[in-house]
């Protein structure tokens, strides 16, 4: 058309139908969203919630967002309701009603108080907080109320999100800690006794804190996404919770340790008494042939043979007193340690021992090496041979009387071995004549 108002060209007819078939639109898609809004669990929530930091600050905006966004849809509404009536006069609009709509719908037509703005403390498009009211375009007031409505929602979708996750996770975690909590004290894991009863007890506090602020603060344990625009964009909070379930876990691990234990406890003491016995036995079984070696053997040095272990003994006492008083985080590492300490002192008693007796393994062997060669000569039929049986009689008194000098023992063996094979006439080596000593019988 050709005619033009403050607002630009007069709209015809079927530009006007146009405009009122889309705002009808957008005002039914505007009022679902709010309506769907008032209805939010989130928004009931953050209305029943006692609200502290800054949820208790975004609250405060959010509502007086809201607020005027029904104030601005009650505006929006009664401007579209009247832009109805007018068309709806007569089926054909006069110049007059269609300059009336043209201002209606494209200017800046629309009133809305300024005390409400004010009201509900949220802010303006234009104008100050001393202005009676404020006028918008119905175009203008859609995209007022969109970025109202956006940020309204991103608030009670976050809260809710928080709310939905974390205190439902944090009850489960806490109904598990119960049950931990049951049975560290039913195997003597307690706050004081125990550092995984301390743990316990610390987890207790941080999941009881922790629910509360979730409940007064639930945007505090919200972390927005990154570069999303969209409402309710981001994840909760759930740093502390995972913190606090791995420490959960951790003890549960310790109490598991705790029972196996107590499960296997009196059998380890049981194992380590008996092989503490057994190195007692052996050590005095030492003491015993070192005896009977410095009467038996001279000219020998014999090891002294230490005594029993009287630390270890004391240790194995601590550990059955740990087990009575169900002190297992004690008694554990004292067990490992002592199975180790008890299996080298049973392996230094058989050391000793056989230190102990080595040189009556000596002389055995050179009694067996002198009868063997006795043997050997009479299956050949030197036994009556007088130098041979000189020689062997006098090997065996040196071995067979006490005390026996070893060195001198040896010589007269190998004396006698010496004779018999001078006289079987043989080349072979006697050991000690010049090589190295023969203890492989006769026979070899």
């Amino acid at each position: 058309m050709g005619d033009t108002g403050p607002t630009g060209p007069v709209m015809d007819r079927d530009e006007v139908d146009r405009a009122l078939a889309r705002l009808g639109a957008e005002h039914e898609a505007i009022e679902t969203s709010l309506l769907a809004l008032q209805d939010h669990a989130g928004r009931r929530l953050l209305e029943g919630a006692e609200l502290t930091g800054v949820t208790a600050e975004r609250w405060s905006a959010a509502e007086a967002s809201i607020t005027l966004l029904w104030t601005y849809f009650d505006a929006y509404t009664g401007a579209l309701r009247t832009a109805r009536e007018i068309r709806s006069r007569r089926r054909w609009s006069s110049r007059e009603d269609l300059v009336e709509l043209t201002e209606l719908l494209r200017g800046e037509a629309v009133t809305v108080a300024g005390s409400a703005a004010a009201t509900a403390n949220a802010p303006t498009l234009q104008g100050g907080p001393g202005r009676l009211s404020e006028r918008y375009s119905l175009v203008t007031l859609v995209e007022r109320m969109n970025q109202l409505y956006a940020t309204s929602l991103d608030m009670v979708v976050a809260a809710d999100a928080v709310w939905s996750a974390l205190p439902a996770r944090i009850d489960l975690l806490a109904a598990e800690l119960g049950r931990t909590r049951k049975l560290a004290h039913s195997v003597g894991v307690r706050p004081g006794e125990h550092p995984a009863g301390d743990d316990l007890e610390r987890i207790t506090r941080t999941l009881t804190r922790l629910r509360e602020q979730v409940i007064c603060d639930p945007l505090a344990f919200w972390t927005p996404a990154q570069g999303s625009s969209a409402p309710g964009g981001g994840r909760p909070d759930t740093t502390v919770y995972d913190r606090e379930a791995r420490a959960l876990e951790e003890v549960r691990r310790e109490i598991d340790a705790v029972l196996a234990v107590r499960q296997d406890a009196e059998q380890r003491i049981v194992r380590l008494r008996d092989v503490l016995s057994r190195a007692d036995r052996t050590l005095a079984e030492a003491r015993t042939a070192r005896g009977e070696v410095l009467a038996k053997i001279a000219a020998t040095e014999v090891p002294v043979v230490g005594g029993p272990p009287i630390v270890l003994q004391e240790q194995l006492a601590a550990a059955a007193e740990y087990r009575r008083h169900a002190q297992w985080h004690r008694l554990s590492p004292l067990l490992e340690s002592l199975e180790e300490k008890a299996e080298d002192e049973l392996l230094r008693a058989r050391e000793s021992l056989t230190a102990v007796t080595a040189p009556l393994a000596v002389r055995a062997e050179l009694r067996g090496r002198l009868d063997a060669y006795k043997a050997k000569m009479a299956r050949l039929g030197h036994a009556e041979d007088p130098e041979l049986a000189e020689k062997y009689e006098k090997a065996r008194r040196m071995l067979w009387s006490a005390p026996c000098d070893l060195r001198v023992a040896e010589q007269a063996v190998l004396r006698y071995q010496h004779a018999a094979a001078e006289l079987l006439g043989t080349a072979r080596r006697v050991p000690g004549q010049g090589g190295p000593v023969d203890r492989t019988g006769p026979g070899a």
